[in-house]
């Protein structure tokens, strides 16, 4: 018989209770629930709603279930249809009448609230981990590769001389996004729901601070509407792991052309690549592409979700039962891949000689040249007019820039002398580019330091 039958002449129609029944995936928020449980039936016992043998009881009650469960001797059912009713049926079929009394002034509104927001809670940390991880993946490869030119491309067209450690910091600031977007999600959504009833609170004398403080919280929500209807915190969680996996997938793609022959920048570790059936040249990078491919999962899960809230009154619907299989899909997704993914960057080969015969042949220090030129005197436009004209001439004759004689350079300038080669020279151009946030080696030392002090900052 269900917990809540007594309004009930007849049983649910079987096709309804499947279809009702939530217990098939919010079994995982076990541990959540009776932790919340256990807060609660102290705050009763403590304020004197029940007595404190009961409280006692309940609480020795839920501890054994919890056990129970962990050790792989409980099996659910749809009968009791959420995680809920599940663990309050265990309770009173172990404890008899002192069971029924942990369910008094609270919902299973204000309940499941109570569960999902610290079942996010608790995975933050989790993902912040292991983009530090990440990052600190990313910091050493960085140290060796400061001295590394490669082009930096915009368009996808070669454009200006960067380093190798340039780039992969470029993804380390973004990753360092991800963590403190995440840490602000934790910030907001530290608010306890626990006490908010079905909608309207409860006329029982109940301590809703209590209950928060001993739950981790920093205190009780301020509206019971809002508490037992606001799912804002799951949609910033996965809007932060949206534009997380936004950033691995761009990384993702850039692994990918790398690994190609048209690039060869990098080889995967063999560890860290697949095969093809009937091509035996094949080394496919398929862990860079799966992760590209379930960011469009991640993005379906935000999606899903907001879909799902987008026309609902205040304050508790049962459309709102559909947020947790999003956010569990979207956190196993994210922590699958961030692990994989660092550990195939950790082990790559870098080919910096690849990198530098692609710097070689893409004009990317004409801007070097042009600025040569503006250095001597001649205004910016007219020096990227006359740099234009010689990227022709060499782009017709098959040379670079640097390949150019001082007369050929003379007929297009006479502010050329023989220091334009010091200045073409794609080692000093991107030595020379050191502004704040560029890539010559002091920079790219400066950003990979201060990288491993937020990483040391934000380490748990």
């Amino acid at each position: 018989m269900k917990l809540w039958s007594g309004r009930f002449g007849k049983d649910t129609d079987a096709l309804v209770n499947d279809f009702n029944a939530s217990i098939q995936f919010d079994q995982r928020l076990y541990k959540e629930d009776i932790t919340g449980s256990m807060a609660h039936a102290k705050m009763l016992g403590a304020t004197g709603i029940i007595s404190a043998a009961d409280a006692e009881a309940i609480v020795q009650g839920l501890q054994s279930i919890l056990s129970d469960i962990e050790a792989g001797k409980v099996e659910f059912t749809a009968d009791n249809e959420d995680i809920h009713m599940n663990v309050e049926a265990l309770l009173t079929a172990r404890i008899g009448d002192a069971g029924k009394r942990l369910h008094t002034g609270r919902s299973r509104n204000d309940q499941v609230a109570l569960d999902f927001r610290m079942y996010v809670r608790e995975q933050i940390p989790v993902i912040v981990e292991q983009l530090l991880e990440l990052e600190a993946v990313l910091c050493r490869q960085a140290k060796q590769y400061k001295t590394a030119v490669m082009p930096g491309y915009t368009h996808l067209q070669r454009a200006q001389p960067i380093s190798f450690a340039q780039h992969l910091m470029a993804y380390a600031a973004q990753l360092s996004r991800d963590v403190t977007r995440l840490e602000d999600c934790a910030k907001r959504l530290n608010v306890c729901p626990l006490g908010s009833g079905a909608l309207a609170g409860t006329t029982y004398p109940i301590d809703r601070f209590m209950t928060a403080k001993s739950l981790g919280f920093d205190g009780p929500m301020g509206n019971s509407l809002d508490g037992v209807s606001d799912r804002d915190y799951a949609l910033e969680f996965l809007s932060a792991l949206s534009v997380l996996m936004m950033h691995l997938s761009r990384f993702s793609e850039e692994v990918i052309l790398w690994c190609s022959w048209e690039f060869k920048f990098i080889e995967l570790d063999d560890a860290y690549a697949t095969g093809s059936s009937i091509m035996p040249q094949k080394k496919n990078p398929d862990v860079a592409e799966l992760v590209r491919g379930k960011t469009g999962r991640v993005y379906g899960d935000l999606m899903s979700l907001l879909t799902a809230m987008k026309g609902l009154p205040l304050a508790y619907n049962k459309d709102m039962q559909e947020d947790k299989e999003p956010v569990f899909d979207a956190v196993d997704t994210v922590e699958m891949c961030l692990p994989v993914f660092a550990a195939m960057l950790d082990t790559m080969t870098v080919r910096t000689d690849n990198m530098r015969k692609a710097a070689g042949h893409g004009f990317i220090n004409a801007t070097d040249c042009a600025d040569y030129l503006t250095k001597k005197g001649m205004p910016f436009r007219d020096a990227y007019t006359v740099t234009g004209h010689l990227v022709a001439q060499c782009t017709a004759a098959g040379k670079t820039l640097e390949e150019l004689t001082l007369p050929e350079l003379k007929a297009a300038s006479d502010l050329f002398e023989e220091d334009v080669y010091d200045a073409l020279n794609l080692e000093n151009c991107m030595a020379l580019r050191n502004s704040y946030g560029g890539p010559a080696v002091a920079e790219t030392t400066r950003q990979i330091a201060e990288m491993e002090e937020f990483i040391q900052a934000h380490t748990k």
